[in-house]
């Protein structure tokens, strides 16, 4: 064989040699995309085949879960924002509706401009305060209710709430008050034993600053201003029934003499503003006086008693039970108020029942009314409790026209309702704060 045909044949092999090496180089080293699936065979075998994942693989596969992540979160941020657009939407809806309906109100008298009256209450928020707020604002005047709230709630007088005729201020006596009014009264004061016996020296406060307060008030803005005194001021009295001109039998030292001189010394104060800076002063003596609204746990005897009766519990009557009270019904002091405040009389007025009752007596009423199996027990007599109370109302027969209407029977069948109803709501409340309390959620949560 000649030299070049032996050439030629080393040439041809080595190309072929030199394509199968490029075959082989790209089949191992490009990409799986690239290399063409003859068939599912092969297809199989390339899937079985795993190559480790290069750094910019793992860093291209991380920014993308990362990328999905951010997308998620910044959709879940646009629909919460979008959630809060429709309630702020539906509060606005719903503030127009309540706004544009008319709220139903106990119906009020029309009075014009020159006979409707600016009257501020001290303690409105109270047992007794709340109903001459009614009163009041039925016969069409404007309210203002002043009031700490230390005894007074404001669930009395709530359904006046938003009245274009009523305002309620949370303001503590004791500190000076600036407002134009026509008239005052000044109910403001713990009246039960163990309200003002917690705080006396606060009960003296209220009766002697307050009062100050409220006179210095009166003097200038020329209101008529009523002090709501109480049958107190005559201690343990040794005359019976007690007329205004009895001074009195009153331990000055004693558990309840915060409240006692505090009264007495309001009345001093009202009368010497009356005299020195001719304020109009009025001036009403308060005997017992139940009724709705009371606290069920103030330590009258009227909410013990009730309260006692209708838990089926012992019925504890201080002492041998032959003290006496007069129990007035509280539509019926309300009335007392207004007619006092009405009239030109200045000297002070007894407003209570002329019926007197043995505590005793008293209890049997109660537990016949509510019905249940209480026992009537006597236990030990408290200090300072007075043996007998019972008003002589001549002045306020005469100088008012004033005298109570509402039978004890009555009066204390509707009181009992009020009690009845405010367990019930007590116990409704117990019952949900211990479902609370013991729910799973809360069990979870506490340490």
């Amino acid at each position: 064989m000649s030299l070049t045909k032996k050439r030629i044949k080393i040439v041809s092999g080595s190309s072929i040699i030199g394509l199968a090496l490029i075959y082989l180089y790209k089949f191992a080293i490009a990409p799986a995309t690239s290399v063409p699936r003859a068939s599912s065979a092969a297809h199989g075998l390339e899937e079985q085949r795993q190559w480790p994942p290069t750094e910019d693989a793992v860093q291209r596969n991380l920014q993308i879960a990362y990328d999905a992540q951010n997308a998620l979160l910044h959709q879940q941020r646009q629909e919460l924002l979008h959630t809060r657009e429709q309630l702020a939407q539906l509060e606005e809806q719903v503030r127009s509706l309540q706004a544009s309906t008319p709220r139903k109100y106990p119906k009020v008298k029309y009075l014009n401009y020159k006979n409707r009256k600016r009257i501020l209450i001290t303690g409105g928020a109270g047992f007794v305060g709340s109903h001459l707020v009614d009163d009041l604002m039925i016969q069409g005047h404007e309210v203002i209710v002043v009031d700490n709230f230390f005894t007074g709630r404001k669930r009395n007088v709530e359904h006046w709430l938003g009245h274009e005729n009523f305002e309620l201020i949370h303001h503590d006596i004791v500190n000076p008050l600036f407002i134009e009014i026509d008239e005052i009264y000044h109910l403001a004061s713990p009246a039960s034993p163990p309200h003002y016996m917690y705080n006396p020296v606060k009960t003296i406060k209220t009766n002697t600053m307050g009062t100050i307060n409220v006179l210095g008030l009166a003097k200038r803005v020329m209101a008529k201003v009523l002090i709501a005194s109480t049958s107190e001021v005559y201690g343990d009295p040794t005359v019976h029934p007690q007329p205004e001109t009895y001074w009195g039998h009153v331990n000055p030292i004693g558990p309840r003499a915060c409240y006692d001189e505090g009264k007495r010394v309001s009345e001093t104060l009202s009368y010497a503003y009356a005299k020195q800076e001719k304020v109009q002063v009025r001036v009403a003596r308060i005997f017992n006086t139940y009724g709705p609204r009371m606290h069920m746990n103030d330590g009258r005897v009227v909410s013990n008693f009730i309260l006692q009766a209708l838990r089926n519990e012992t019925i504890t009557v201080y002492g041998n039970g032959k003290q006496t009270r007069s129990f007035q019904y509280v539509s019926d002091l309300v009335d007392g108020l207004i007619a006092l405040m009405a009239s030109n009389y200045t000297q002070p007025v007894n407003l209570g029942n002329p019926v007197e009752q043995t505590i005793g007596e008293f209890a049997d009423i109660i537990k016949h009314l509510v019905g249940g199996q209480s026992e009537v027990k006597q236990i030990k007599a408290m200090e300072d409790d007075p043996q007998r109370r019972k008003p002589d109302i001549t002045r306020a027969k005469k100088r008012l026209n004033w005298e109570p209407k509402v039978p004890l029977e009555s009066g204390l069948l509707k009181t009992i309702s009020y009690f009845r109803n405010e367990l019930a709501r007590s116990d409704r409340f117990q019952e949900s704060s211990r479902k609370y309390f013991d729910s799973p959620d809360l069990q979870r949560i506490r340490p």
